[in-house]
């Protein structure tokens, strides 16, 4: 089989209904914009701490159903999707994560090390994917949890930074105001 098709030439593609969309359809830009961070994702990993690369594995197979979700306007009842256990084991891992970390008391500017700035990177596009999901929620019917995913993703990223930047001996900045 050839990578290439020719299909996507004009400027349309796929969506899992086989339905030739724009490729700046919205539900395109969600699932390519959920694509760039699972691909900004991978950058990462192997951070050197098995359970946040545990962690990360995990989301990254779990953004490949994200995108599946997206893709799929109308879905069969067995069609892979984003579901509450997917949201709630994030927030079990942001809640084990948060205890070994120093209780926020202001903003955190991104960076720090090389896989906490990257993590940092990471959430900032993660929340432009949910950004995109709800633009895409506001003109047709998506599955919900899925925003719902994004936003405790990119909760869990920032605290991943933080996790990592910590036990890497990274200070974490304040801004200045």
């Amino acid at each position: 089989m050839s990578i290439y098709t020719g299909r996507g030439d004009a400027g349309e593609t796929d969506l899992r209904t086989m339905e030739r969309v724009s490729k700046t359809d919205p539900r395109i830009e969600a699932y390519g914009t959920v694509d760039e961070a699972n691909a900004l994702i991978g950058t990462v990993r192997p951070t050197g701490h098995d359970d946040v690369d545990d962690l990360l594995a995990d989301v990254q197979n779990q953004l490949h159903v994200v995108q599946a979700d997206l893709a799929n306007p109308d879905p069969d009842p067995d069609d892979p999707r984003i579901d509450d256990d997917h949201v709630d084991a994030l927030e079990t891992a942001i809640d084990e994560f948060d205890e070994e970390l120093e209780p926020l008391r202001s903003f955190v500017l991104p960076g720090g090390g090389d896989s906490g700035a990257a993590l940092h990177h990471a959430r900032a596009v993660v929340r432009r994917a949910e950004r995109r999901a709800v633009q895409l929620a506001r003109a047709e019917s998506i599955n919900e949890t899925v925003v719902a995913y994004l936003n405790r993703l990119s909760d869990a990223l920032f605290t991943l930074a933080r996790v990592v930047n910590a036990r890497e001996g990274e200070r974490e900045e304040s801004p200045t105001y």
